[in-house]
């Protein structure tokens, strides 16, 4: 008996110094990935010489706070020019999410529901243009952009932003695992055409998956930098990211140039509350549709 004891009294304490190693790791994760947001939000709050000069250090708030003067600047600078940025990233992101979550929700479910010549051949080249980084494909989509005459225009952008294999791998996934073939067959059988039967019975169950891959293809187009920097000239059409960039590069170009380190900070600041905002209210879409099907039943 009291050595059965002491097997459990140290199965606990391994049990219990296990626990506790987890919750330290985590808070060391929480810590390093919340740093730099905090970081941001207090910059945003900064004049440029609080930014470099603050009386507080860099990780917190200065003695003026400068964000609604920073924002009034934003409206005014190069003629309010970065709200221009803005709608046009909701533009690529917005429409761009919508238009990459469409083909993959109709590739996915394909791929998983029906059977046609070469269906696992044309499933591994999804598979294989996951191995490829988005970057290496900049340069022969602005080939192919300028071939067909569109560059520098906002198709150069929302074109490309339409394929997503990791989208239509995802529906893919769900499709097979979280859809079974017996209520697609009696909806057949019940008179269904292949239409109704997507729309009435496969769609609604669908739901936590779209808005997963839809969330994953507008916070690509959102954040998209390299292609618009490569297709796009006009800076009337730039997203958020490429502009900000451009004031970055300005202000780093030397004492002689403007410097607008507060207006890149505050930019940064308000360019991700929209991608923040949409986390929190689909939060528990997305959540369900990374873990639906991932449990065979």
């Amino acid at each position: 008996m009291a050595k059965n004891a002491r097997k459990a009294a140290k199965a606990n304490h391994i049990r219990g110094n296990s626990r506790v190693f987890t919750i330290v790791v985590f808070c060391l994760a929480i810590v390093y990935f919340l740093i730099p947001v905090w970081w941001l939000i207090v910059a945003s709050t900064k004049t440029n010489n609080g930014l470099f000069f603050g009386a507080h250090g860099s990780l917190w708030f200065d003695d003026k706070f400068a964000l609604f003067d920073n924002i009034k600047q934003l409206t005014t600078y190069q003629g309010g020019i970065y709200w221009r940025w803005i709608l046009n990233s909701f533009l690529y992101a917005l429409v761009g999410g919508l238009g990459a979550t469409t083909v993959a929700v109709l590739a996915g479910y394909g791929f998983a529901k029906f059977r046609f010549r070469g269906k696992k051949m044309f499933f591994n080249l999804v598979l294989a243009a996951l191995m490829i980084p988005n970057t290496a494909l900049v340069i022969p989509t602005f080939l192919l952009m300028s071939n067909i005459d569109i560059v520098d225009t906002v198709w150069a952008v929302l074109l490309p932003s339409l394929l997503n294999p990791m989208g239509v791998y995802l529906m893919r996934i769900y499709c097979q695992e979280s859809l079974p073939d017996e209520m697609i067959e009696a909806a057949r059988v019940d008179g269904a055409g292949e239409l109704r039967t997507f729309f009435q019975v496969s769609l609604p169950i669908m739901t936590p998956a779209i808005t997963t891959v839809y969330l994953l293809s507008t916070v690509g187009a959102w954040n998209n930098f390299f292609l618009p920097q490569v297709v796009l000239t006009n800076n009337k059409l730039f997203p958020i990211t490429v502009g900000l960039t451009r004031w970055q590069v300005k202000s780093q170009a030397g004492a002689a140039s403007e410097q607008v380190w507060n207006l890149v900070t505050s930019g940064a600041f308000i360019s991700i509350i929209p991608m923040v905002l949409a986390f929190l209210f689909l939060q528990r879409y997305w959540v369900g549709g990374l873990t639906a099907g991932s449990v065979k039943s």
